[in-house]
């Protein structure tokens, strides 16, 4: 311990405030719109990875247009996924958010723009302070429309010449979304201080600023 950094000792201490505050809750998961209302609703969905789900949710759940954001778990082998199971690295998901929002409200096309400007796009196999592939990033395409759009934006970032680095977020149809236990759900609202201390200890605004600039 005396030859931790302050980083690294910081660390600790976040991690463990934050499982003993998911040790005490209730593993009721939260269920997403049924496919059928989803069509009745005339709505639609998208699916981002973006390192820790709690940090996803908040900057969808604020635009006009997003009628819910689910945190979750995607692109792996494993069913019915326990957040003990992927948050140990053994099934292959990532965290992640599905979003479920009024297209004529707001687009696939700017929800992209709000996903980029929320993750570090160069970090292979993390975000921020977690590591591991269960924090990879990715857009998990709903259809071909999305999975079409989601490429030319990773694209049109690599043609802006903002980065020197490859962009590591992952491309692909979606496969089969887990919502996450209850406690995952709306996170930052349920739990404000320890979210945030979380936040601002593991770096994530300080190194969206870096990266993005002035948001």
């Amino acid at each position: 311990m005396k030859n931790m950094t302050t980083r690294q000792l910081l660390a600790v201490l976040i991690v463990g405030f934050t499982l003993s505050a998911c040790g005490a809750a209730t593993t009721d998961a939260d269920e997403p719109p049924s496919a059928q209302a989803i069509a009745d609703g005339g709505l639609a969905q998208a699916t981002f990875a973006g390192g820790c789900f709690w940090c996803m949710e908040p900057p969808f759940d604020k635009l006009d247009g997003v009628v819910s954001t689910i945190s979750g778990y995607t692109a792996g082998e494993q069913k019915n996924p326990t957040y003990q199971q992927v948050s140990a690295g053994r099934t292959g998901h990532t965290e992640a958010v599905q979003i479920t929002y009024d297209p004529d409200k707001v687009s696939f096309t700017e929800l992209l723009d709000v996903f980029w400007r929320n993750i570090d796009p160069l970090a292979v196999n993390r975000q921020f302070c977690d590591g591991g592939t269960q924090y990879r990033t990715g857009i998990y395409a709903h259809d071909d429309e999305q999975l079409r759009l989601a490429e030319a934006s990773r694209q049109a970032i690599v043609d802006s010449g903002r980065f020197d680095q490859p962009i590591a977020t992952e491309i692909e149809k979606l496969d089969t979304f887990y919502p996450a236990e209850d406690y995952h759900q709306d996170y930052y609202k349920k739990n404000p201080v320890r979210y945030k201390t979380y936040r601002v200890g593991c770096g994530r605004d300080r190194r969206l600023e870096q990266l993005w600039g002035d948001q």
